[in-house]
């Protein structure tokens, strides 16, 4: 939707609210609904936000330690500036458009440095500088449950799948879920979101949402968007989804593998066709980055205690850092190959991921395989299960955390003040899990301790 269409359907009446939103840390859209006529006075200006809206968690606590706002910084305020290049429409509710907003310091006017939305531009803006493109697709699974959020919320979280069995590849049973399924592929169609396909995943009520790939900040666009909409869509039809990775101990967690490649002049730059596999150089040393800094970029695939209860054996959720061709027990899959759709699968996010803050960490890790001229070892072959315990991926979201601070290739892509913030991020959630009491506990040591 251009600003012209809104305006047209403005004036229409076909337009009367428009959710002006930011992504916050945790990949959520979070801002205001304006009156569609009040937006149009302040559209191609600003409008404001609180700037805890960037430090904050899942349940919108008020964490201590941010050097970029806290009580006794008083809580300012940040601009939200439309880009209205993502204005679109909201087709499930009426009357209804939606446009991002990018984070500018109120003082300045300048970018937030760790607004995800601008950490991922600025390592876009590096393969830009190289001369390449990056291009990127991601999936999306997730959990649909019986009852809304509110309702589930009211049984203490008693949770029941839409379906009874696994319906990975299941038409029968997918078909029994087109009154949620349809509404979301076609009003996210309409929303001008590429939605290629949905399909029954490898658990009982588990889906997953295909969206063609783009560019890697449209990617991560629809990806959050999509996300949203999923959550909405299901609940006006009386049904929960849920992006959790990991809902129950015995079954098999929810990812959001991300594809990735670097483009010039329109064609795939890692396509070559001459070598084998029909990888190019330039693709080795990518991958090799990815590989050899997968633990200092762990956090932003997996920012949550919960994220790692999911790297299990035999669940198709990865557990070492190798690649592999076409093989999905590795972390990082070689897929398409010998075509010009060669590519690089990487395995590791989960469905709880921010895609801004997954996509740029990944390009870091790659632009510095790049500019070291890394060498890609051979492919992994076999089961990656077995073995796995020299080059596991970090096991805990304190062996993660550990591993982002730690890190001078993170510090020196994305800056010292992002991955300050982001390693209290994780430091806040360690301890909010470790004050708890869980059910588990209770009920393994109530009698027997």
């Amino acid at each position: 939707m251009t600003f012209e269409d809104l305006k047209t359907q403005i004036a229409a009446g076909q337009i009367d609210t428009v959710l002006t939103c930011i992504v916050d840390m945790q990949g959520r859209l979070m801002g205001k609904r304006f009156h569609a006529e009040a937006f149009l006075e302040m559209a191609e200006g600003e409008t404001h936000c609180c700037n805890y809206l960037l430090a904050t968690d899942l349940a919108m606590a008020t964490p201590d330690g941010y050097a970029s706002t806290s009580w006794e910084g008083g809580y300012g305020d940040y601009i939200m500036k439309p880009d209205l290049s993502t204005l679109r429409p909201v087709p499930w509710l009426e009357g209804t458009a939606l446009v991002l907003c990018d984070v500018l310091d109120h003082h300045t006017h300048g970018p937030v440095p760790h607004s995800p939305r601008e950490i991922l531009k600025a390592q876009i803006a590096r393969c830009t500088a190289l001369g390449y493109t990056p291009v990127m697709a991601t999936e999306l699974e997730f959990f649909l449950f019986e009852g809304t959020h509110d309702e589930i919320a009211r049984t203490g979280f008693k949770l029941k799948p839409i379906s009874n069995y696994n319906e990975d590849y299941s038409i029968f049973q997918t078909s029994k879920e087109e009154p949620v399924m349809r509404p979301i592929r076609n009003h996210l169609r309409a929303m001008g979101i590429p939605i290629e396909g949905s399909k029954g995943e490898a658990e009982a009520g588990q889906e997953e949402l295909n969206v063609k790939y783009d560019e890697a900040l449209a990617t991560a666009d629809h990806h959050t968007l999509a996300k949203h909409g999923i959550k909405e869509i299901a609940h006006q039809q009386g049904y929960a989804a849920s992006f959790l990775p990991k809902w129950d101990k015995d079954r098999v967690g929810s990812a959001a593998h991300v594809h990735q490649s670097l483009w010039m002049n329109g064609a795939n730059a890692f396509f070559d066709g001459a070598a084998p596999l029909g990888k190019s150089k330039l693709m080795d040393h990518y991958m090799a980055g990815l590989l050899k800094y997968a633990a200092d970029y762990t956090y932003f695939m997996a920012p949550y205690i919960n994220s790692y209860k999911r790297f299990a054996k035999g669940t198709f959720a990865p557990t070492q850092t190798v690649w592999s061709v076409d093989n999905r027990t590795a972390a990082f899959r070689l897929c398409g190959e010998g075509s010009k759709a060669v590519r690089v699968e990487c395995r590791v996010p989960g469905s709880d991921m921010n895609p801004y803050l997954a996509q740029a960490a990944m390009l870091a890790a790659g632009l510095r395989g790049v500019e070291e001229q890394l060498e890609l070892p051979a492919p992994f072959r076999g089961d990656a299960y077995a073995g796995d315990t020299e080059q596991h991926i970090p096991r805990t979201l304190q062996e993660a955390r550990d591993a982002l601070e730690a890190s001078e290739m993170l510090r020196e892509a994305l800056g010292e003040e992002v991955v300050t913030h982001y390693v209290r991020a994780a430091d806040w959630e360690i301890e909010e899990f470790n004050r708890v009491v869980t059910d588990y506990e209770i009920a393994r040591g109530f009698e027997k301790a």
